[in-house]
């Protein structure tokens, strides 16, 4: 009989039990230590135990339950018994014990994690921790690292799912709105704090460019993912990337943050090589197209970048080859070949979208080099069944190619020891902790970083000339070069990493090039480059039911927007409203009109515009003077409550959920005005009017608040309502200081503008014609009726037939005015013209053409 395997992992405390039980028992096993614990074993999270009989046990209980058994341990039969062995078999205090310990080990190593109240735990731990079996298991595990070898493996293994174990913590978010009861001391607290007003606070500076960090300010760098240059944005886009990187730019600047914003166009790649190739331009002409496009698209939806750039330039050219020359030059790319799809009669490889074929997981015919649209799957393109080349329809052959590939493998514990460093004092969403965590789990592999493509930044190396960089160890580097573009000083931000913050903002399939790939080239270059300390993704933002597309119809990309006549501050609020913080989220025209009718217009809108009105009708347009009372003073303290909520959330980038605090407001807001009724009160006596007054005078100043706590989310409509309050410049830079602090900034006798309404209601004919323009359902809807219609008699195929040819009219049409490939429109047109024949013919017609007449002179 051969002898038993236990796999062990280095630093694995689950490791510690099996071993500990292994030596109690004096079960003979062979120790192996190994990063992949069985050859099929894609997560080695667990220790396993390979039998004699070739059978493997996984899972430390299971295994432990097996050595008692063997050794001739009196325990109960394992199928009946396998989930209870621990709590129904293992009455030994000596193996409780270790169990226990085994578990415990990573937190109460460190002697000081306990306090003082649980020495006797610390105690029993000692005892344990004292037994030679405890000693000699503990160093097998560790191999001589200490206890960091233990951190180190779990802060790798993602985050457990959280799951809501009962009714009260599934409610949340319920108990969050229900309204906060202000204490005495926190209602005296916000009069005080009011009556300081703005306390001659100077008017904050304009923005003067180029903004460079400062000494003794936070210096906060702003990055959202590159958009690629070939195609239009969607909702889903610009909510993930730059509208979020906006809302806390702008947010920053309030705060008197030195703040920069740096975004552009990803314009690299076998997408943008496809894209021109389909249009008949250059690279070069279809990036500066939708360069344009892009720009024009953010600036409709005031996304306020410092500098909006690309990585076409010659600084991104300079600064990528540098950071490749260093990585080489101390050792961290390595050659290797690779397998490539050879068009010969194009006489280049086919790189990703150059080439098309049969899916070999899901078969699907369109499937492209690099993933297949239908099942989701990664391809590698050799995978692909009967390939086709996209340019010539050839079919291509399998040739090797060399090229070079960053060594991950050897940046990996430099990689641990940042993102420790990183995720413990920055601010990582769970989600982009989850994927990274998932990626160094297995260990990382070396990554290629050329392609066999024209269209990209060339490889320095003379060995790999003709290459380009891939796009995604090339893209990343474009913040640098858009940095670099914008200002020659571009290094006192990306090598600053002392006195810089960097916010990367992104959707969560960005993730793993961010956190893992990027860090690692610019950790392998070794030039103290400025590395994320805040890494911010969002889950994807879905329409109605279903997935955005261009080509199909379906959603609202970013140049169709302003043709719907709702303002983009309207589609910036409800797009942050229901950002996909935690969960995909889900586009919905009925919900929009909803939210817009209900929260803007009746709660938001509704306050601010009551507010103004009774200055203006009751009091000369005057802020009126204001006696608090106890009531007015508990308004004042729910609203500081709110604002420093507001503050706190948008510290953490908790961007969706400080908005809601913006709306808290405004409906305490209502609620004050209803019940004190300043409407009636006005044409009381002294006292009644002057408790109109101070309600009066006291929303307005809400009202001013609002309008400064907006300016990130709806900056057209913050402008609008400053102005009708004729609000201080300085308003707002008084009340975001510190903690926050709502003081009054419109005293008695200052003078509001004209009031008029922010919002307007969306009718229900408008949401429902929305709907149906951009649902992508006509083209679905006639495929239906040609299916029912091509079963009916014969006395209805002409009617069948007229439908399918007005159809292919319609897509000839299309196809011509997206200017696709000349082949693919004369297969269309052939189409098109059968179909032609074949109706005159069922209607009895001659189905050859009439002779054309001359045309006169």
């Amino acid at each position: 009989m051969s002898e038993m395997k236990l796999f062990v992992s280095d630093g694995n405390p689950h490791c510690l039990k099996v071993l500990a039980v292994a030596e109690l028992t004096g079960v003979k096993c062979d120790i192996c230590h190994a990063k992949r614990l069985v050859p099929f074993l894609s997560h080695p999270v667990r220790p396993v135990l390979l039998l004699p009989c070739g059978q493997h046990l996984f899972k430390a209980n299971p295994i432990c339950l097996y050595f008692l058994e063997v050794s001739g341990r009196d325990v109960c039969d394992l199928t009946s018994q396998w989930l209870e062995w621990e709590a129904a078999e293992l009455q030994e205090a000596t193996v409780v014990d270790i169990v226990l310990w085994a578990a415990l080990y990573p937190l109460l190593s460190n002697s000081s994690f306990l306090p003082d109240k649980l020495q006797c735990v610390a105690r029993w731990f000692e005892q344990v921790n004292a037994l030679p079996v405890c000693q000699t298991v503990a160093q097998r595990v560790q191999q001589q690292k200490s206890l960091e070898s233990l951190k180190r493996f779990l802060q790798k293994q993602p985050l457990p799912p959280a799951r809501c174990r009962n009714a009260p913590l599934c409610n949340r978010a319920e108990e969050e709105d229900a309204e906060r009861e202000m204490t005495d001391e926190e209602i005296q607290a916000a009069g005080a704090t009011w009556s300081r007003g703005l306390a001659d606070r100077p008017t904050p500076a304009e923005r003067r460019h180029p903004i460079l960090p400062q000494e003794g300010k936070r210096n906060v760098l702003i990055t959202s993912a590159l958009p690629y240059v070939n195609n239009v944005p969607h909702l889903g886009n610009i909510i993930g990337c730059v509208l979020s990187a906006d809302v806390f730019a702008r947010y920053g600047r309030l705060r008197g943050w030195n703040a920069l914003f740096v975004c552009g166009t990803d314009e690299y790649g076998t997408a943008t090589e496809n894209k021109a190739r389909e249009e008949g331009l250059s690279p070069q002409e279809i990036c500066d197209k939708y360069h344009a496009v892009h720009a024009s698209i953010y600036k409709w939806f005031q996304i306020d970048f410092d500098h909006f750039g690309r990585t076409t330039t010659e600084k991104q050219t300079e600064i990528a080859q540098d950071i490749f020359w260093r990585l080489y030059d101390r050792g961290f790319l390595i050659p290797d070949t690779v397998d490539q799809l050879h068009c010969e009669n194009c006489q280049r490889f086919l790189a990703d979208r150059f080439v098309e074929g049969i899916c070999p997981n899901c078969r699907y015919p369109e499937a492209r080099g690099d993933q297949c649209d239908k099942c989701g799957r990664l391809i590698n393109a050799v995978e692909l069944k009967d390939p086709q080349c996209k340019v010539c329809k050839r079919t291509p052959v399998v040739r090797s190619s060399a090229h070079l590939f960053l060594d991950l493998p050897k940046l990996e514990s430099q990689l641990e020891q940042w993102l420790e460093q990183s995720m413990s004092t920055g601010n990582w969403t769970s989600n982009a902790r989850h994927i990274t965590r998932s990626w160094l789990r297995d260990g990382l592999k070396p990554r290629c970083i050329t392609r066999d493509l024209r269209w990209g930044t060339p490889v320095p190396h003379p060995d790999f000339s003709g290459k380009v960089f891939y796009v995604w160890f090339d893209a990343p580097i474009g913040y640098l070069s858009i940095t670099a573009s914008y200002t020659d000083e571009w290094e006192k931000w990306w090598k600053n990493p002392e006195k810089v913050e960097l916010y990367n903002f992104m959707a969560k399939d960005n993730v793993p090039f961010h956190s893992v790939v990027f860090p690692c080239s610019l950790l392998g270059a070794q030039d103290n480059y400025t590395l994320v300390s805040n890494l911010i993704a969002t889950e994807y933002l879905n329409y109605e039911d279903t997935k955005f597309s261009k080509s199909r119809g379906v959603g609202v990309f970013g140049d169709m927007a302003k043709d719907t006549d709702i303002p983009s501050d309207v589609w910036r609020f409800y797009l942050l409203y229901l950002r996909p913080e935690g969960q995909d989220s889900a586009f919905s025209w009925a919900d929009m009109a909803l939210k817009n009718n209900s929260e803007l217009l009746n709660n938001l809108g509704n306050f601010i515009n009551r507010a103004g009105m009774f200055a203006s009708k009751f009091f000369e347009g005057r802020v009126p003077q204001m006696e608090l009372q106890q009531e007015d003073k508990r308004l004042l303290a729910q609203v500081g409550f709110e604002l420093r909520q507001y503050i706190q959330l948008l510290d953490r980038v908790r961007i969706r959920d400080a908005l809601k605090c913006i709306l808290n407001i405004s409906r305490h807001g209502n609620q004050y005005i209803q019940v004190n009724e300043p409407w009636k009160k006005i044409k009381g006596g002294d006292e009644d009017r002057l408790r109109a007054g101070t309600v009066t005078g006291v929303s307005v100043n809400v009202a001013c608040l609002l309008s400064a706590m907006l300016r990130p989310y709806m900056p057209a409509v913050s402008a609008t309502i400053r102005e009708q309050l004729c609000a201080p410049a300085n308003c707002a830079d008084a009340m975001f200081q510190g903690a926050g602090s709502f003081v009054c900034t419109l005293p008695a006798g200052h003078r509001i503008g004209t009031i008029s309404p922010l919002f307007q209601k969306l009718e229900a004919e408008q949401i429902e014609s929305l709907k149906r323009r951009f649902g992508g359902q006509q083209d679905e809807e006639l495929r239906t009726d040609y299916k029912h219609a091509a079963c009916s008699t014969s006395r209805s195929r002409s009617w069948w037939l007229t439908l399918v040819l007005l159809f292919q009219g319609d897509r000839v049409r299309a196809l011509k005015a997206q200017k696709a490939e000349k082949t693919l429109i004369t297969a269309e047109v052939a189409k098109l013209l059968q179909l032609k024949k074949q109706l005159a013919a069922a209607e009895g017609k001659n189905p050859e053409p009439s002779p054309q007449k001359g045309k006169k002179k």
